[in-house]
């Protein structure tokens, strides 16, 4: 049986990333085959068959697999779609993939080109060493993450579950390290928040801009409403997510009205962790009004941007934002309620990454955190129940740098982290499998 050396994948690693990041998929419109068809030929050189499955021939997902025993199964997920990139914003061309002080930049390194290709060289090195595991491993990468329109997991869930059908499952949305009182934290994402955006419609009478005393200025009446979503403190509750995170950073769970000040004094970025695992956020972020400067409106519409915690609904919460609002001349409507699912603690997952995370830096300790945004581990547990944890280890680089660049210009992602994530998955699955 061969055996991989570190130099060999620490190179190889990084020879993909390069070749995925140039090759352009935001999304939309994602054109996500091209990427698919060069993992695709990456795992043929491996001998794996892995194969394109697309809802549509140019927004493909790739699927493969190392068959096993009867064991439980367990994916590697990501995804090769990213958000759009601005060239005039960033130092270096977004899809360059250059290769600068240790460093791989380019659109898609962090979010989530980086996990893809760690994925497929920690998968593909198995299977040259002839890792035969006890249930099977799955090789999933998909499209269409970042806009959610159909054509990536929730689709492959619905039309080809047994392909997609795993019981464990190791996706993005943790793995950031933080040092706190000299003990190193990285952080696992075990759930996350529910997407349940809503509009807030005002209404009030249109007229003419120079005689505003003629009209009732919608715009000017939701003003009072945007002021008291933006200022509203919800009632806070002790989710498991949220009990598990404190005892590990804070060594106890203090009472929730001094959570996020306790937090903040041991580090400037966990107060800003804590309160979203402590209730729902609402954020107004979007509004529409007149569309002619001298035309009063009689209509204002607000989006507001809510994140319920897991397993909370949008009629939990609408209660409570009523109350906010109190009456007047308002509709609210629900535009969605996606996501919103956890995963226990304690698996046997939980122990593989718990172990790597202390072979990787002794004494260091795993957290469990809802992760405040979406992600695909939301469908395989919804559909099949599967323990999904969103983890990939970022000790190279400063945690509060690398979530600044997410979804910002000069994405870039050092080797070291590269190598250290092919590593964390051959731990994950020789653990587990």
């Amino acid at each position: 049986m061969a055996v991989e050396t570190a130099g060999g994948l620490r190179e190889e690693v990084t020879e993909l990333l390069q070749e995925l990041i140039r090759i352009d998929t935001v999304n939309p419109p994602g054109n996500e085959t091209r990427a698919g068809a060069a993992l695709v030929d990456y795992l043929a050189r491996s001998g794996i068959q892995g194969g394109l499955v697309a809802r549509v021939p140019e927004r493909a997902n790739v699927v493969a697999r190392i068959p096993g025993g009867d064991g439980p199964s367990l994916a590697f997920l990501s995804h090769t779609d990213t958000v759009l990139a601005d060239p005039s914003e960033w130092d270096r061309d977004p899809w360059s993939g250059d290769l600068v002080d240790g460093e791989v930049w380019g659109r898609g390194a962090l979010d989530m080109k980086g996990q893809v290709a760690a994925s497929a060289v920690a998968f593909a090195s198995l299977q040259r060493e002839g890792f035969f595991p006890s249930g099977d491993l799955v090789f999933m990468s998909v499209a269409d993450e970042e806009v959610g329109a159909g054509f990536g997991l929730s689709w492959l869930a619905e039309a080809h579950p047994d392909a997609v059908r795993c019981d464990y499952a190791v996706n993005e949305g943790g793995g950031d390290r933080l040092l706190l009182g000299g003990t190193p934290v990285y952080l696992c994402a075990t759930a996350e928040k529910m997407s349940a955006p809503f509009v807030l419609r005002v209404h009030g009478r249109s007229g003419h801009a120079s005689m505003p005393g003629i009209a009732d200025n919608a715009l000017v009446k939701a003003a009072r409403y945007v002021q008291a979503l933006g200022a509203y403190e919800p009632p806070r509750e002790l989710i498991p997510e949220a009990r598990g995170f404190l005892e590990a950073v804070l060594g106890e769970v203090p009472p929730l009205e001094d959570a996020v000040t306790r937090a903040n004094e041991l580090h400037p970025l966990l107060g800003a962790l804590v309160q979203p695992l402590l209730a729902l956020t609402l954020s107004p972020t979007m509004i529409d009004a007149s569309h002619q400067r001298n035309v009063i409106p009689a209509l204002c519409e607000v989006t507001v941007d809510c994140r319920l915690l897991p397993e909370q609904t949008p009629a939990d919460a609408e209660p409570l934002i009523r109350a906010v609002l109190g009456d007047g001349p308002y509709e609210l409507e629900w535009k969605e309620a996606v996501g919103g699912t956890r995963s226990e603690l304690g698996t046997p997952l939980w122990d593989a990454l718990d172990s790597f995370v202390q072979e990787l830096e002794p004494g260091a300790k795993l957290a469990p955190i809802a992760c405040p945004g979406f992600t695909d581990s939301h469908f395989l547990r919804e559909a099949f129940g599967t323990v999904a944890y969103g983890f990939f280890p970022v000790k190279a680089m400063d945690a509060e740098l690398a979530t600044k660049l997410v979804h910002s210009a000069n994405e870039r992602i050092p080797v070291d982290d590269l190598e250290a994530g092919v590593h964390m998955l051959r731990h994950a699955a020789r653990s587990l499998l």
